[in-house]
């Protein structure tokens, strides 16, 4: 995600960092190889010219060039900047409504909608705690009503029957008072995919509005589209005045020219990004984080949100307990390994750490997870006590592990050396607590250091 506008956006911050002063045309170049570089991110023209104006006209002001360190100054203007420009702030999602509250889900074919709409549901089920229902009015594409089917209960989200002989308005409207009648508090509508110039069946979807007047109506959008999916969303807005989007496709749009003009273009807020094919791939958009992303410093906050997902504070509490009392075995690491794969890949989880990005950069991503897998097959051929003790792992019992995982005695070998080196770490660190941690990381200040201990 951003790799491309990551790395540029470093090489011409890198000529100005380090300098006791700055001039105005020192700022101007770096300025200028900004620009370029968002361009060439597909951002819309007049975003990337406006956006460098803005930041030259605070950049070069008598406070920032005296300050003891400019470039910092500079580089905090251009973070605080694109914050601005993504929309300042989360945009959560309209329902202080009487029940049903009614979602509307609009998009191009092969957008991702369908798909998008399960997600939405099981975020508003799990996360806003209110009861959805998935209105399939997508009676046009092959199959689209029982893959919505298939979603809804893959998320264990009712899902209303309609058929592909029915009028999609008739669809929606009976929809909407079968959730009245059931207690369902919202209702999430999958309309057809299908182009912003189609007049007919945009004249279907103002039908649809002007029948169940919609709280929110939401664009489904492609990331990776970048400028053409904002000329998309300017389609939309003319015809139904979409309240905001949903970028899908997020974490792999390596340019990121979608997520950076669409506010500035629109007017409109980009309120979820969807992140990965499985349900749970769908956050809310935070601008301050992807401008954090987008600067190489990281996402600190989603990381922690995502293992809290992940790990109940009891399971915390007893794994601080298994590293003081040194059992700590095999089979909490390879429950720790699953939890990370929950979370997602291992580069889209560096990329939330300050400095991880970096180093994860010179790994090959496939290779790693390759490596993870095969670390899972040998815990899997050992035995309950064999996990428990690995002591006892003999010549004959590594052996017969290899074979069964399908690996080799030498990487049955470095697993438990790396499980064993491990282990007198995390040893170490729970006896020192939290001060003595901060000593041995060496007096690091603030999480950005945190690459070099990786590095040692």
């Amino acid at each position: 995600m951003f790799d491309s506008l990551q790395s540029k956006l470093e090489a011409a911050f890198q000529k100005i960092r380090g300098r006791g002063s700055l001039t105005e045309k020192d700022v101007g170049e770096t300025l200028k190889e900004v620009r370029v570089a968002l361009l060439e991110a597909d951002v819309n023209f007049k975003v990337a010219k406006d956006f460098c104006q803005k930041v030259e006209s605070l950049a070069i002001g008598e406070a920032v060039l005296k300050s003891l360190s400019p470039a910092q100054q500079v580089i905090k203007i251009v973070h605080e900047q694109l914050i601005e420009m993504m929309g300042a702030q989360s945009t959560e999602l309209d329902l202080k409504v009487a029940p049903p509250a009614i979602i509307m889900l609009v998009g191009l074919q092969g957008s991702g909608k369908t798909t998008t709409c399960a997600k939405l549901a099981r975020y508003i089920k799990h996360e806003l705690r209110r009861s959805p229902l998935l209105v399939p009015a997508d009676v046009y594409r092959a199959a689209a009503i029982t893959q919505l089917k298939t979603l809804g209960a893959q998320a264990d989200v009712p899902v209303f029957d309609s058929h592909e002989q029915q009028d999609p308005v008739e669809i929606t409207k009976l929809a909407v008072q079968y959730a009245k009648n059931h207690g369902q508090d919202t209702v999430i509508i999958d309309t057809a995919g299908r182009l912003q110039i189609d007049t007919e069946l945009m004249k279907e979807l103002q039908e649809i509005s002007d029948a169940v007047e919609p709280h929110e109506i939401l664009l489904v959008a492609d990331a990776m589209t970048g400028q053409e999916s904002v000329r998309v969303a300017q389609g939309f807005d003319e015809v139904l005045e979409i309240d905001g989007l949903i970028l899908t496709k997020f974490d792999g749009d390596a340019r990121g020219g979608a997520a950076l003009s669409m506010r500035a273009v629109t007017g409109k807020p980009i309120k979820f990004i969807g992140i990965a094919e499985k349900l749970e791939g769908l956050e809310v958009f935070h601008p301050e984080r992807i401008a954090s992303r987008i600067l190489g410093m990281g996402d600190v906050l989603t990381l922690i949100e995502k293992a809290a997902k992940e790990v109940s504070i009891e399971e915390t509490l007893e794994l601080q307990k298994k590293f003081k009392k040194n059992t700590f075995d095999l089979q909490d690491f390879l429950n720790q390994m699953k939890m990370v794969k929950r979370m997602g890949s291992i580069t889209s989880l560096a990329g939330m750490i300050p400095g991880m990005d970096k180093l994860v950069k010179q790994v090959d991503p496939e290779k790693a997870e390759k490596e993870m897998k095969k670390v899972e097959a040998i815990i899997l051929s050992m035995t309950p006590k064999e996990r428990a003790t690995p002591e006892i792992l003999n010549g004959s019992r590594r052996k017969r592990i290899a074979n069964g995982s399908g690996t080799r005695v030498e990487d049955v070998n470095v697993l438990l050396k790396q499980f064993t080196e491990m282990k007198k770490m995390m040893n170490q660190i729970s006896k020192m607590g939290l001060g003595g941690m901060m000593n041995m990381m060496g007096g690091m200040k603030g999480l950005g250091n945190l690459g070099g201990l990786f590095k040692r």
